[in-house]
């Protein structure tokens, strides 16, 4: 595994306010290193700071302070207009829901990130669906398939603009046993053929261990980023 560093988060602060006097303190120094091609995993309790930590990794959110590192990049210096060409070409997001169009085919959905770059043509969307396994249903509404199917869309639609990194908060969290197993095997395939980066918050203690590195957040600080 290369040891290229992609993205790093450099003493990340994120608060909300909880009254008009105080602040929660979510993020209260992150620093973070993010290796090209690797599948780190994100773990750690309820509240911990998980998805506040992967939404600023992503662009999604601004941090009170700190740098935020792309390629050497500082995406805290770009504008709202840069940032959204930078999400939509660079980076490929999946949610613990798949937030699928219901008045779309499965193909249309995938395309949708693509209706802003058209760097990609439905071809190619076709491809991407028969890589996750599901190009029979390419004409299907969302509500013709199953979660597990409809998470695999979801998988797809983050690969259409061939994205450095993958970011995907809890992707398996409201899969059953079996369709978790599917999607897991599905990312760790997806990273042998196209060398994508995967940064994966979850709570499937069995799927982190099998990943490259495990970082272990406890009350907005990093206790650990070992395997």
């Amino acid at each position: 595994m290369s040891k290229e560093i992609i993205l790093e988060a450099i003493d990340i602060k994120k608060s909300f306010p909880i009254s008009k006097e105080n602040r929660l303190e979510v993020l209260k120094g992150i620093n973070l290193k993010i290796y090209k091609g690797e599948i780190a995993v994100i773990v750690g309790k309820s509240g911990a700071g998980k998805s506040t930590l992967l939404h600023i990794l992503g662009a999604l959110d601004r941090p009170d302070s700190g740098t935020l590192l792309f390629e050497g990049n500082n995406l805290l210096e770009m504008n709202q207009k840069q940032l959204a060409k930078f999400r939509n070409e660079e980076i490929g997001f999946v949610f613990q829901f798949h937030h699928l169009l219901p008045e779309f085919t499965v193909l249309e959905n995938v395309l949708i990130p693509n209706l802003i770059s058209r760097k990609k043509d439905k071809d190619y969307a076709l491809q991407l669906l028969r890589e996750v396994g599901i190009e029979e249903r390419a004409n299907h509404k969302p509500s013709e398939i199953s979660g597990g199917e409809a998470q695999r869309v979801a998988i797809a639609r983050a690969l259409i603009n061939s994205p450095k990194i993958i970011l995907a908060d809890e992707p398996t969290g409201n899969l059953d046993t079996e369709n978790a197993n599917a999607i897991i095997d599905l990312i760790f395939k997806l990273r042998e053929k196209f060398n994508h980066t995967f940064v994966i918050v979850t709570h499937n203690e069995d799927f982190a261990r099998n990943c490259d590195r495990i970082i272990k957040i406890s009350d907005g600080i990093i206790i650990n980023s070992n395997k």
